[in-house]
């Protein structure tokens, strides 16, 4: 479906973003609002108002895609965030069914094995 993987981070901006905005709008909301990295690999999903439009931009390495997607009908789930935060962290799973129109509120996820942390660059960094 989308060119992301599970070892991918994944951040929802939480308001509503204006869908006329390109490559570099999107990049100065994830530094000003979001205050994240547009080149740091991570997928950064943006939701309009009426929450019938997504935007995923993600950099690749040597340079920003941009996924658009636009329901005919419908609207997209809003994603639940238990703070005032301006973007939340997201699973890889979960974004594809939040995108596939399968309500995250009623799905019963099995407890399964996890790895507590991971090496990163000789750093152990919990996992989510």
């Amino acid at each position: 479906m989308l060119g992301f993987h599970s070892h991918q981070r994944f951040f929802v901006a939480t308001r509503p973003v204006d869908m006329r905005k390109g490559i570099d709008g999107l990049c100065g909301v994830v530094r000003q609002v979001m205050n994240g990295d547009p080149m740091s690999g991570a997928v950064f999903i943006f939701f309009n108002k009426d929450r019938d439009k997504v935007k995923c931009l993600v950099w690749d390495g040597d340079g920003y895609v941009l996924y658009h997607k636009r329901l005919e009908r419908g609207a997209f789930e809003a994603v639940a965030s238990g703070s005032d935060a301006s973007a939340v962290s997201m699973r890889y799973d979960h974004l594809v069914m939040l995108i596939s129109g399968i309500s995250l509120r009623h799905v019963v996820q099995r407890k399964r094995y996890g790895m507590l942390s991971t090496i990163v660059d000789k750093r152990i960094v919990p996992c989510e």
